[in-house]
């Protein structure tokens, strides 16, 4: 059984695609998911892999950290550790929290991600094309390839971007990287 982030990411699922007016067979041609794998998320029967929330964003044309705040029952201008929501791939083991999530009135919103050893995520569309990226390595080592061009980052080291292409993170077999992820 799922917990009741992912049940509720089901249901925010299905009712973006229903409200765009888009059959199932639509929505995977605009995103390149699988008819069957669309219809087992939007039951809660899986969930998604960060690359697949990926796709389903950019065919929305919306952040996944904005369709991760939808399912989020609320949130303060404070933000206690303990109520910030944390999502975890289950197929990489990659995890996002949300340290600083996005809201109506605010541009910008804070992310931190642990990218396991030995992985890679890509992300073949921006969800937001244009979308001003900070991103911080606080431990370990990542590769981040943006719009083809490869940029290899070590602790304290930071690489600002306007995404408009794909992306992908990669890090090396020895070691993981955890790091912040500024969106403005």
């Amino acid at each position: 059984m799922l917990d009741s982030l992912s049940s509720r990411l089901a249901i925010r699922l299905k009712e973006l695609r229903q409200s765009r007016g888009w059959s199932l067979d639509q929505l995977a041609d605009n995103s390149g998911v699988s008819r069957a794998t669309l219809s087992r998320m939007e039951k809660a029967g899986v969930s998604p892999t960060a690359e697949t929330l990926g796709r389903l964003c950019a065919a929305y044309g919306l952040p996944m950290s904005r369709l991760l705040m939808m399912v989020e029952d609320s949130f303060d201008p404070k933000v206690p550790f303990e109520r910030q929501p944390e999502w975890s791939d289950p197929e990489t083991g990659f995890t996002r929290r949300s340290v600083s999530p996005p809201s109506t009135g605010l541009s910008g919103e804070v992310l931190e991600c642990h990218l396991p050893p030995d992985t890679v995520v890509r992300y073949e569309t921006p969800p937001k094309p244009g979308q001003e990226h900070h991103l911080i390595v606080l431990d370990g080592s990542l590769t981040l390839t943006v719009d083809g061009t490869a940029h290899a980052l070590g602790g304290g080291d930071c690489l600002r971007y306007h995404l408009s292409g794909p992306t992908q993170f990669e890090t090396g077999a020895s070691r993981g990287a955890r790091y912040m992820l500024v969106l403005i």
